[in-house]
Protein backbone atom coordinates (compact mmCIF):
# COMPACT_ATOMS: atom_id res chain seq x y z
CA UNK A 1 0.00 0.00 0.00
CA UNK A 2 1.26 3.51 -0.76
CA UNK A 3 2.45 5.81 1.99
CA UNK A 4 -0.67 7.99 1.59
CA UNK A 5 -3.59 6.96 3.79
CA UNK A 6 -7.23 6.44 2.72
CA UNK A 7 -9.58 9.30 3.59
CA UNK A 8 -13.20 9.14 4.66
CA UNK A 9 -15.63 9.77 1.75
CA UNK A 10 -12.91 9.04 -0.82
CA UNK A 11 -14.28 7.37 -3.93
CA UNK A 12 -13.44 3.70 -4.31
CA UNK A 13 -12.60 2.46 -7.78
CA UNK A 14 -12.17 -1.15 -8.89
CA UNK A 15 -10.47 -2.34 -12.07
CA UNK A 16 -13.74 -1.93 -13.97
CA UNK A 17 -15.12 1.26 -12.46
CA UNK A 18 -16.25 3.17 -9.39
CA UNK A 19 -18.14 1.14 -6.74
CA UNK A 20 -18.73 3.41 -3.75
CA UNK A 21 -16.97 5.42 -1.03
CA UNK A 22 -15.04 4.90 2.21
CA UNK A 23 -17.14 5.33 5.37
CA UNK A 24 -14.71 4.01 8.01
CA UNK A 25 -11.09 2.98 8.42
CA UNK A 26 -10.18 -0.01 10.63
CA UNK A 27 -6.83 -0.14 12.43
CA UNK A 28 -4.97 -3.02 14.03
CA UNK A 29 -4.55 -2.05 17.74
CA UNK A 30 -1.28 -4.01 17.94
CA UNK A 31 0.61 -2.88 14.82
CA UNK A 32 -1.19 0.52 14.71
CA UNK A 33 -1.55 0.10 10.94
CA UNK A 34 -4.66 0.30 8.75
CA UNK A 35 -5.98 -3.25 8.32
CA UNK A 36 -9.23 -2.59 6.40
CA UNK A 37 -11.33 0.10 4.82
CA UNK A 38 -15.12 -0.01 5.08
CA UNK A 39 -16.66 0.64 1.67
CA UNK A 40 -20.31 1.55 1.12
CA UNK A 41 -21.28 -0.11 -2.17
CA UNK A 42 -24.82 -0.73 -3.42
CA UNK A 43 -26.29 0.14 -0.02
CA UNK A 44 -24.09 -2.34 1.86
CA UNK A 45 -20.92 -1.72 3.86
CA UNK A 46 -18.09 -4.16 3.13
CA UNK A 47 -14.76 -4.63 4.89
CA UNK A 48 -12.01 -4.56 2.28
CA UNK A 49 -8.51 -5.58 3.48
CA UNK A 50 -5.67 -3.11 3.05
CA UNK A 51 -3.86 -5.72 0.96
CA UNK A 52 -6.49 -5.19 -1.76
CA UNK A 53 -5.56 -1.50 -2.16
CA UNK A 54 -3.51 -0.77 -5.27
CA UNK A 55 -3.13 2.99 -4.83
CA UNK A 56 -4.31 5.88 -2.68
CA UNK A 57 -5.03 9.21 -4.40
CA UNK A 58 -6.05 12.56 -2.93
CA UNK A 59 -9.76 11.88 -3.46
CA UNK A 60 -9.94 8.20 -4.34
CA UNK A 61 -8.68 4.70 -3.57
CA UNK A 62 -7.99 2.15 -6.31
CA UNK A 63 -8.49 -1.55 -5.61
CA UNK A 64 -6.90 -4.62 -7.18
CA UNK A 65 -10.27 -6.38 -7.61
CA UNK A 66 -13.25 -5.88 -9.93
CA UNK A 67 -16.68 -4.61 -8.87
CA UNK A 68 -18.22 -8.09 -8.71
CA UNK A 69 -15.60 -9.21 -6.17
CA UNK A 70 -16.60 -6.48 -3.68
CA UNK A 71 -19.67 -8.53 -2.72
CA UNK A 72 -17.34 -11.33 -1.66
CA UNK A 73 -15.81 -9.30 1.16
CA UNK A 74 -17.46 -9.63 4.60
CA UNK A 75 -20.26 -7.28 5.52
CA UNK A 76 -19.26 -4.69 8.12
CA UNK A 77 -20.78 -5.32 11.56
CA UNK A 78 -20.61 -2.11 13.66
CA UNK A 79 -21.19 -3.99 16.94
CA UNK A 80 -17.85 -5.74 16.48
CA UNK A 81 -15.92 -2.47 16.61
CA UNK A 82 -15.28 0.61 18.74
CA UNK A 83 -14.27 4.07 17.63
CA UNK A 84 -10.98 5.46 18.86
CA UNK A 85 -13.05 7.94 20.89
CA UNK A 86 -14.37 5.07 23.04
CA UNK A 87 -11.11 3.29 23.82
CA UNK A 88 -7.63 4.64 24.43
CA UNK A 89 -4.85 3.07 22.33
CA UNK A 90 -1.57 4.98 22.80
CA UNK A 91 -0.10 6.57 19.64
CA UNK A 92 -2.81 5.17 17.33
CA UNK A 93 -4.09 8.54 16.16
CA UNK A 94 -0.50 9.68 15.58
CA UNK A 95 -0.06 6.95 12.98
CA UNK A 96 -3.54 6.74 11.43
CA UNK A 97 -4.75 10.18 10.38
CA UNK A 98 -8.53 9.78 10.45
CA UNK A 99 -11.15 11.55 12.54
CA UNK A 100 -11.50 9.60 15.85
CA UNK A 101 -15.20 8.91 15.26
CA UNK A 102 -14.43 7.29 11.90
CA UNK A 103 -11.37 5.31 13.05
CA UNK A 104 -12.40 1.85 14.25
CA UNK A 105 -10.63 -0.88 16.22
CA UNK A 106 -11.89 -4.44 16.78
CA UNK A 107 -13.84 -5.02 19.97
CA UNK A 108 -11.51 -7.06 22.26
CA UNK A 109 -12.54 -10.68 22.70
CA UNK A 110 -11.13 -12.62 25.65
CA UNK A 111 -10.13 -16.21 25.07
CA UNK A 112 -12.73 -18.40 26.75
CA UNK A 113 -11.27 -21.83 26.20
CA UNK A 114 -7.96 -23.55 26.71
CA UNK A 115 -6.75 -26.24 24.25
CA UNK A 116 -6.41 -29.63 25.84
CA UNK A 117 -2.67 -29.88 25.23
CA UNK A 118 -2.16 -26.54 26.96
CA UNK A 119 -4.20 -27.80 29.91
CA UNK A 120 -2.05 -30.90 30.34
CA UNK A 121 1.18 -28.94 29.85
CA UNK A 122 0.04 -26.54 32.56
CA UNK A 123 -0.95 -29.44 34.80
CA UNK A 124 2.56 -30.93 34.53
CA UNK A 125 4.12 -27.56 35.34
CA UNK A 126 1.92 -27.22 38.42
CA UNK A 127 2.96 -30.67 39.68
CA UNK A 128 6.62 -29.75 39.16
CA UNK A 129 6.16 -26.51 41.04
CA UNK A 130 4.54 -28.32 43.98
CA UNK A 131 7.47 -30.72 44.18
CA UNK A 132 9.98 -27.84 44.18
CA UNK A 133 8.04 -25.66 46.61
CA UNK A 134 9.59 -27.02 49.88
CA UNK A 135 13.06 -26.15 48.53
CA UNK A 136 12.06 -22.72 47.26
CA UNK A 137 9.87 -21.69 50.21
CA UNK A 138 12.60 -20.02 52.36
CA UNK A 139 13.66 -17.86 49.40
CA UNK A 140 10.06 -17.03 48.48
CA UNK A 141 9.28 -16.14 52.08
CA UNK A 142 12.15 -13.64 52.15
CA UNK A 143 11.19 -12.08 48.81
CA UNK A 144 7.51 -11.80 49.75
CA UNK A 145 8.12 -10.65 53.30
CA UNK A 146 6.55 -7.20 52.64
CA UNK A 147 3.29 -8.96 51.74
CA UNK A 148 2.95 -10.12 55.34
CA UNK A 149 3.51 -6.68 56.83
CA UNK A 150 0.55 -4.82 58.36
CA UNK A 151 -1.54 -2.75 55.97
CA UNK A 152 -0.15 0.67 55.19
CA UNK A 153 -2.79 2.96 56.66
CA UNK A 154 -0.94 6.28 56.55
CA UNK A 155 -2.51 9.27 54.86
CA UNK A 156 -1.05 10.51 51.56
CA UNK A 157 -1.58 14.00 50.20
CA UNK A 158 -2.47 13.74 46.49
CA UNK A 159 -3.49 17.28 45.57
CA UNK A 160 -6.02 20.06 46.09
CA UNK A 161 -9.73 20.29 45.34
CA UNK A 162 -9.07 23.46 43.32
CA UNK A 163 -8.27 21.11 40.43
CA UNK A 164 -11.93 20.05 40.30
CA UNK A 165 -13.91 22.53 38.20
CA UNK A 166 -17.19 20.68 37.63
CA UNK A 167 -19.39 18.51 39.84
CA UNK A 168 -19.91 14.80 39.05
CA UNK A 169 -16.90 14.75 36.71
CA UNK A 170 -13.93 12.43 37.24
CA UNK A 171 -10.61 14.21 37.89
CA UNK A 172 -7.35 12.25 37.96
CA UNK A 173 -4.75 12.85 40.68
CA UNK A 174 -1.25 11.50 40.01
CA UNK A 175 1.18 11.18 42.92
CA UNK A 176 4.22 9.27 44.16
CA UNK A 177 4.05 6.70 46.93
CA UNK A 178 7.07 5.42 48.86
CA UNK A 179 7.27 1.71 49.58
CA UNK A 180 9.79 -0.95 50.57
CA UNK A 181 10.57 -3.61 47.96
CA UNK A 182 12.23 -6.48 49.89
CA UNK A 183 14.97 -4.34 51.48
CA UNK A 184 15.07 -1.26 49.22
CA UNK A 185 13.06 1.93 49.72
CA UNK A 186 11.55 3.07 46.44
CA UNK A 187 8.83 5.27 44.99
CA UNK A 188 6.14 4.37 42.50
CA UNK A 189 3.85 6.53 40.40
CA UNK A 190 0.20 6.06 41.30
CA UNK A 191 -3.07 7.70 40.41
CA UNK A 192 -6.59 7.85 41.77
CA UNK A 193 -9.76 9.64 40.68
CA UNK A 194 -11.78 12.14 42.69
CA UNK A 195 -15.21 13.60 42.03
CA UNK A 196 -17.09 16.36 43.75
CA UNK A 197 -20.48 14.68 43.89
CA UNK A 198 -23.88 16.30 43.85
CA UNK A 199 -26.39 15.10 46.50
CA UNK A 200 -28.03 12.82 43.91
CA UNK A 201 -24.73 11.09 43.10
CA UNK A 202 -23.72 10.90 46.76
CA UNK A 203 -26.98 9.14 47.55
CA UNK A 204 -26.12 6.41 45.01
CA UNK A 205 -22.55 5.99 46.24
CA UNK A 206 -23.58 5.85 49.90
CA UNK A 207 -26.81 3.90 49.38
CA UNK A 208 -25.98 1.78 52.46
CA UNK A 209 -24.84 4.73 54.59
CA UNK A 210 -21.35 5.79 55.66
CA UNK A 211 -18.44 3.63 54.41
CA UNK A 212 -16.06 2.20 57.04
CA UNK A 213 -12.50 1.00 56.43
CA UNK A 214 -10.68 -1.49 58.66
CA UNK A 215 -7.15 -2.72 59.25
CA UNK A 216 -5.91 -6.33 59.15
CA UNK A 217 -7.38 -6.90 62.63
CA UNK A 218 -10.82 -5.69 61.57
CA UNK A 219 -10.58 -2.49 63.57
CA UNK A 220 -12.08 0.63 61.99
CA UNK A 221 -9.42 3.11 60.86
CA UNK A 222 -11.64 5.64 59.06
CA UNK A 223 -15.24 6.33 58.08
CA UNK A 224 -16.20 8.19 54.92
CA UNK A 225 -19.23 10.32 55.79
CA UNK A 226 -22.04 10.39 53.23
CA UNK A 227 -22.40 14.14 53.74
CA UNK A 228 -18.88 14.89 52.41
CA UNK A 229 -19.14 15.68 48.68
CA UNK A 230 -15.64 14.52 47.70
CA UNK A 231 -15.28 10.84 46.77
CA UNK A 232 -12.03 9.07 45.79
CA UNK A 233 -11.94 6.00 43.54
CA UNK A 234 -8.91 3.69 43.33
CA UNK A 235 -7.11 4.15 40.00
CA UNK A 236 -7.12 0.44 39.12
CA UNK A 237 -10.01 -1.30 37.38
CA UNK A 238 -11.46 -4.00 39.72
CA UNK A 239 -11.43 -6.47 36.81
CA UNK A 240 -7.70 -7.06 36.30
CA UNK A 241 -6.09 -3.92 37.71
CA UNK A 242 -5.66 -1.86 34.54
CA UNK A 243 -5.72 1.93 34.63
CA UNK A 244 -8.94 3.50 33.37
CA UNK A 245 -9.88 6.94 32.01
CA UNK A 246 -12.74 9.45 32.13
CA UNK A 247 -14.18 9.39 28.61
CA UNK A 248 -17.18 10.50 26.55
CA UNK A 249 -19.28 7.52 25.38
CA UNK A 250 -21.58 7.94 22.38
CA UNK A 251 -24.60 6.45 24.17
CA UNK A 252 -23.75 6.51 27.89
CA UNK A 253 -22.36 10.04 28.12
CA UNK A 254 -19.42 10.78 30.45
CA UNK A 255 -18.10 7.55 31.98
CA UNK A 256 -15.03 5.84 33.41
CA UNK A 257 -13.76 3.42 30.74
CA UNK A 258 -11.07 0.76 31.08
CA UNK A 259 -9.25 0.24 27.74
CA UNK A 260 -7.98 -3.26 28.63
CA UNK A 261 -11.29 -5.16 28.53
CA UNK A 262 -13.82 -2.32 28.15
CA UNK A 263 -15.39 -2.26 31.58
CA UNK A 264 -17.49 0.91 31.86
CA UNK A 265 -18.54 2.70 35.05
CA UNK A 266 -20.67 5.77 35.71
CA UNK A 267 -19.64 8.62 38.01
CA UNK A 268 -20.91 6.69 41.04
CA UNK A 269 -18.52 3.81 40.22
CA UNK A 270 -21.40 1.53 39.17
CA UNK A 271 -20.61 -1.03 36.45
CA UNK A 272 -22.51 -0.19 33.27
CA UNK A 273 -20.89 -2.70 30.92
CA UNK A 274 -17.99 -5.12 30.59
CA UNK A 275 -16.49 -7.93 32.70
CA UNK A 276 -15.80 -5.97 35.91
CA UNK A 277 -17.05 -8.02 38.90
CA UNK A 278 -17.76 -5.03 41.19
CA UNK A 279 -18.01 -1.22 41.20
CA UNK A 280 -14.97 1.02 41.39
CA UNK A 281 -13.26 0.82 44.79
CA UNK A 282 -13.93 3.78 47.08
CA UNK A 283 -10.94 4.98 49.14
CA UNK A 284 -10.73 6.68 52.54
CA UNK A 285 -10.60 10.41 51.88
CA UNK A 286 -10.39 13.60 53.90
CA UNK A 287 -10.22 17.21 52.76
CA UNK A 288 -8.60 19.93 54.83
CA UNK A 289 -9.95 23.44 55.36
CA UNK A 290 -7.50 24.65 52.69
CA UNK A 291 -8.74 22.03 50.19
CA UNK A 292 -5.84 19.58 50.42
CA UNK A 293 -6.93 16.02 49.60
CA UNK A 294 -5.52 13.07 51.55
CA UNK A 295 -6.27 9.39 50.98
CA UNK A 296 -5.29 6.04 52.44
CA UNK A 297 -4.04 3.95 49.53
CA UNK A 298 -6.25 0.94 50.24
CA UNK A 299 -5.97 -1.81 47.61
CA UNK A 300 -8.35 -4.71 47.03
CA UNK A 301 -7.84 -7.95 45.12
CA UNK A 302 -8.79 -7.68 41.47
CA UNK A 303 -11.24 -10.05 39.81
CA UNK A 304 -13.38 -10.60 42.94
CA UNK A 305 -16.96 -9.52 43.45
CA UNK A 306 -16.32 -9.00 47.16
CA UNK A 307 -13.78 -6.60 48.68
CA UNK A 308 -10.65 -8.50 49.76
CA UNK A 309 -8.05 -6.07 51.02
CA UNK A 310 -4.45 -6.87 50.08
CA UNK A 311 -2.66 -3.61 50.94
Amino acid sequence: MASAQPKIKSKVRCLDGEVGEIVHVIADPISLEISHIVVRANGTQRQVPASAIAAVRDDSVELLCNAAQIAGYPEHKPDDFLTSKQVEIPHLENKVHVEPGDLLVPFPVLEKSCPRRNFFAGFIHVIGALIALPLAWPVLRFITKPMYAPYDNHWIKIGNVSKIKTEDVGVQYIFKKAFTDSVLQREEDKNHWVIKATPEVLKKIYKHGDISFTDEKGEVIWVNKQTVPYVAFAGKCPHLGCGYKWRSHKTLGQVFLCPCHLSIYDNTGKVLDGPAPRPLDVLPIKVSATGDIEIIDVEYKAGKSELVRIA
